[in-house]
């Protein structure tokens, strides 16, 4: 049993929401693909998967053994696992799973082991770099690709699809269409000779705001599910999703010219009443937001990180609030102060919600 007193609420009505933004945004036809990756954006993969099963066409997670997590919680919907191994190939087909074949060491891999099962018509997914430079074939790939696959009857292509580098800055307009136009050149070479029509997607979560047109047969929601857009306009559209939350377990009095924490990053010039609170850098509470470059609410008011984040707690000043040793502390409950924490700690939003410790207690409100 997790009894860590620092809970991370998800809020299941707030992740349908937001799905409901983005569908609004979409033809009738066009596909949802979840994005579950990274314990659902440091949420909860499994519950995730749970409230918006019933809404969406597919699930998306980086690595094959978050898919088995899926699946063993009784997922039954279609898994694409982005960014397969071929060490987990074996695993992959036990549980179901749909891999990305990004390189031809790993299409090769499976091709051989879907052959050697032997598989038949086994769900399979391409990708192609259009720019991204991270993952995926070049369009020169084609023909052999096309050749292998035209040669095989142990797997079928399901969707073959690209990244957008840079959807959500409109200074990179023009590189963003030549990425779409360049995928949909690749897609009618494929189409003109695979024989069949796989489904196609490119867009993410910015992609579906900026660029509608592109919408093809499926888009991919990830950090917008979870309250975020790229833009300041649209993430008020969306609620949000995940409220951190601890309580106080000490005050202290300090006293002119004493100490707080470590280092003594703290010295009190006056008399300061200091809450110590049981969440630090090892729950995902950066050592950046301490020495006054961050503050949790108490009592409906802000009160200050003062000296440096411990592994395991924060101390706060209380100085001004009426507050007692119990009392409910919010370490975040809305997006403006993940913003906030993520502007100080000179990073994204997402990497302050993945980096929520799983040893921080889930719990899911309905």
């Amino acid at each position: 049993m997790n009894n860590h007193v620092t809970v991370l609420e998800i809020d299941a009505n707030a992740i349908l929401h937001n799905l409901q933004y983005f569908k609004q945004k979409l033809q009738p036809q066009t596909k949802i693909l979840a994005v579950v990756k990274a314990f659902g954006y440091g949420s909860d993969a499994v519950e995730i998967a749970k409230i918006v099963k019933d809404h969406v066409d597919y699930f998306s997670v980086a690595y094959s053994n978050e898919g088995i997590a899926l699946r063993e919680a009784g997922i039954d919907t279609p898994i694409l696992v982005l960014h397969p191994q071929i060490q987990n190939i074996k695993e992959i087909v036990k549980y179901r799973l749909e891999p990305n074949l990004y390189n031809f060491k790993i299409f090769e891999a499976f091709l051989n082991y879907a052959k050697d099962v032997p598989l038949m018509n086994y769900p399979i997914h391409i990708k192609f770099n259009t720019g991204l430079n991270r993952l995926g074939f070049w369009h020169t790939d084609i023909p052999n690709i096309v050749a292998q696959l035209k040669k095989s009857n142990n797997i079928v292509v399901q969707s073959i699809f690209s990244h957008l580098a840079a959807s959500e800055d409109l200074n990179e307009q023009e590189f963003t269409v030549e990425q779409i136009n360049n995928f949909a050149y690749i897609i009618k070479q494929i189409y003109a000779h695979l024989g069949y029509e796989p489904m196609i997607h490119i867009l993410n979560t910015s992609g579906v705001v900026h660029f509608p047109q592109a919408q093809f047969d499926m888009v991919r929601v990830g950090i917008g599910l979870y309250g975020f857009s790229n833009t300041a306009k649209e993430t008020t559209e969306l609620k949000n999703t995940h409220s951190l939350k601890s309580i106080i377990s000490q005050i202290h009095n300090v006293q002119p010219g004493e100490t707080v924490g470590y280092n003594r990053a703290f010295v009190a010039s006056k008399p300061t009443r200091s809450a110590t609170v049981p969440v630090g850098h090892a729950d995902g509470i950066s050592r950046r937001l301490g020495n006054k470059n961050g503050f949790v609410i108490i009592n409906n008011q802000p009160a200050p990180i003062i000296g440096n984040v411990c592994m395991d707690m924060i101390m706060v000043d209380v100085t001004k609030i009426d507050c007692e040793e119990g009392d409910e502390v919010i370490i975040f409950n809305h997006q403006q102060h993940v913003e906030y924490m993520a502007h100080k700690c000179e990073t994204i939003p997402y990497e302050i919600l993945t980096a929520i410790s799983q040893r921080v207690k889930r719990l899911v409100k309905r």
